[in-house]
């Protein structure tokens, strides 16, 4: 077994033992999900990856590997002439990106004459004198990013079809054919995880190799990491293992941390969670994510109190004959 596999429970034949019993029980279970299409599977422990970003060298063979396994389309490449990273960000085409976080002590002189061939660097650059956070010597960051599959993800809140539900591993999937479009998943992820395919249309996003799950294969782009920086299994098992990690690497005077591993006041814990030397915003993620849902509550409330004034003035109008 490599070192980057966990091992997972093989996956039972049977089903959910929640499912429907009888004619009305099926007829409910018809009515709440009119989509479903046969017994739901038995649920199994949740599965996730765990990133160590301080192993990841850059070379883009899980990009690769995700792209063939999954079949997807290439989305063009483009000289940004700031990076040499040819991704650019998760689209709907790309499940996988690999950033490359490029960090230098000091930035070019403000003096310096310009140059149309000279670009501003499209990442946080270090200030001239050294300040906690940041740092005293020239490196670079890599780090493999993906869907995080939120314990309580605010894409799957807001899809309006039930395209998005949770599978049997607690994976959030997105079903292409029920999805119609309507982009409310691509609001309300905090991550800009999720987009919209320019070919069909449908949002689509990071299974988490569901397929290969199924058949108690690992994840493509895990199998395919040469340096364990991405590993797949049970989160909990996940969590553990990058705690232990964390504790080694401080204990060698290295800052590092966990980042969504656990739940915060406004967010829920990610299934997929991150080892970070750096602040959260260098590497492109939220310091404080926010599930939009925090801030809808209020709105419902105050357009329900709207609307039980309006109703209250309209039946003492109607009362009192004015």
């Amino acid at each position: 077994m490599a070192v980057r596999e966990l091992e997972v429970p093989s996956r039972p034949s049977g089903t959910d033992p929640a499912g429907p019993r009888g004619f009305v029980g099926a007829l409910w279970h018809r009515l709440v999900y009119p989509f479903r299409r046969g017994n739901r599977p038995a649920p199994q422990p949740p599965t996730g990856f765990y990133t160590d970003t301080t192993v990841c060298i850059g070379c883009k063979a899980c990009e690769v590997a995700c792209k063939q396994w999954n079949q997807l389309p290439a989305d063009g490449f483009s000289f940004t002439a700031n990076s040499y990273d040819n991704t650019g960000a998760l689209t709907a085409e790309s499940w996988r990106h690999v950033k490359f976080i490029e960090q230098f002590p000091t930035p070019e002189p403000i003096t310096a004459p310009p140059s149309p061939t000279r670009f501003e660097l499209n990442v946080l650059p270090a200030p001239a004198a050294p300040a906690p956070g940041y740092p005293d010597f020239s490196r670079w960051l890599m780090m493999s990013d993906v869907c995080k599959h939120c314990a309580a993800a605010p894409c799957q809140q807001a899809c309006p079809t039930g395209a998005i539900v949770y599978n049997e591993f607690a994976n959030v999937y997105i079903q292409a054919d029920i999805c119609n479009g309507c982009a409310y998943c691509v609001a309300a992820c905090p991550f800009g995880v999720v987009t919209r395919s320019h070919f069909d249309g449908h949002a689509h996003k990071c299974t988490l190799c569901y397929d290969r799950q199924r058949d108690g294969l690992v994840p493509a782009c895990a199998k395919a990491c040469p340096t364990a920086s991405i590993q797949f299994g049970p989160v909990a098992d996940l969590r553990a293992r990058a705690e232990k990690r964390v504790e080694d690497l401080n204990a060698r005077g290295v800052s590092a941390y966990l980042y969504g591993a656990k739940p915060t006041d406004t967010y829920t814990e990610l299934h997929s969670f991150y080892l970070l030397v750096d602040r959260p915003e260098v590497y492109g993620l939220p310091a404080e994510p926010v599930n939009p849902w925090v801030h809808m509550r209020g709105d419902y409330l105050r357009a329900v109190g709207t609307g039980l004034v309006a109703l209250g003035v309209l039946i003492t109008l109607l009362l009192t004959g004015n």
